[in-house]
């Protein structure tokens, strides 16, 4: 917190004095409404603006949201300013915001003290796009380095990289897939409680499904995680990977062939740039994604200058042919 705010002094009134039913928890009934790829996340913003109030001795279940007030919220923001990236620190008050909101439902707050509270503005975002599409020659040295290694390990991975590259999901979304969720006589993907609870149908490339289809020889046909661990001595086990596992497979792969400054997300921009630049109408494009509006979709397009190059040359202005030389000197 800022030096002029006594965090020592807040701890004891902010502090639950008896634990709260999870009905009546205003943390719990936010965290229940989202979906279970969106809650890890929420959960880990909750506890750190928890402990940022309490000096470390509350988390999001201990803590008395109820009893936050103005003051409160602003020094929050004021510690995350400092301490994030504008996106992730709105990210982090949208979830202060929804569990007071939670906590003027259940009766926990009156109108006046919750208005106040959540009368914060929005952090200002830097207008520069992040992350970056990946070329096609970096996509396939990360595929080829997994082709590569003979090992359960490198099929596993490979398949990974194609669900990234091929259907776009999200780290949350590609690692809840069971083995259920693929239809290999529709190449259909179903992809449960993605953002905002919701579900959706994608479907992956035909090019991508000799590359699945040698995981599952690798992996068997038992029900569980379509993507799992594979153990030290190279025997799969059917437990699902974490969203953190994933970061660590692609910064592995990225580093034996040099591909470096990538995140999983960035294959989600290049699947969304690739298909708008392929023609591929936006609502459609919109509803491959999981988005909500076109407008979040368009902010994901990674799509260079040259493109916006080629798609004007499909234009053609009637009448514009040049007149010939002579003709234009004759005129003078």
């Amino acid at each position: 917190m800022p030096e002029s705010t006594d965090t020592h002094s807040l701890t004891s009134p902010l502090a639950l004095a008896a634990p709260t039913p999870l009905i009546e928890h205003p943390a719990a009934v936010y965290l229940a409404s989202l979906g279970v790829g969106s809650r890890p996340a929420m959960r880990h913003a909750l506890n750190t603006i928890a402990r940022l109030l309490t000096n470390d001795s509350c988390d999001a279940m201990t803590l008395n949201w109820a009893a936050l007030r103005y003051k409160h919220t602003a020094a929050v923001r004021a510690v995350l300013i400092e301490n994030n990236s504008p996106a992730y620190a709105n990210k982090m008050l949208c979830a202060l915001r929804r569990v007071l909101k939670e906590a003027l439902r259940l009766e926990l707050m009156n109108a006046q003290d919750f208005a106040r509270a959540v009368d914060i503005p929005n952090i200002k975002v830097t207008k520069q796009l992040r992350g970056r599409a990946l070329s096609a020659t970096e996509i396939a040295a990360l595929i080829q380095v997994c082709f590569d290694d003979p090992t359960p390990t490198g099929y596993r991975d490979a398949a990974l990289i194609t669900i990234l590259r091929g259907a776009g999901l999200r780290r949350s979304e590609v690692v809840n897939l069971d083995l259920s969720d693929f239809d290999e006589n529709t190449s259909a993907l179903t992809v449960r409680g993605g953002k905002g609870g919701k579900d959706r149908t994608v479907y992956l490339p035909d090019s991508g499904l000799e590359v699945l289809s040698d995981w599952f020889s690798i992996r068997g046909v038992t029900d569980g995680p379509l993507l799992c661990h594979v153990n030290k001595g190279g025997r799969v086990v059917l437990r699902r990977l974490t969203s953190q596992a994933v970061l660590f497979i692609l910064e592995k792969r990225g580093q034996q062939v040099g591909v470096t400054d990538f995140s999983a997300h960035d294959f989600r921009r290049t699947f969304i740039s690739e298909l708008l630049d392929s023609g591929v109408d936006i609502s459609t494009v919109q509803k491959l994604a999981g988005h909500v509006s076109p407008e979040l979709t368009a902010r994901y397009d990674r799509r260079d200058e040259q493109t916006k190059k080629r798609a004007v040359q499909k234009l053609i202005i009637p009448g514009s042919r040049r007149k010939p030389r002579q003709e234009l000197e004759l005129n003078f």
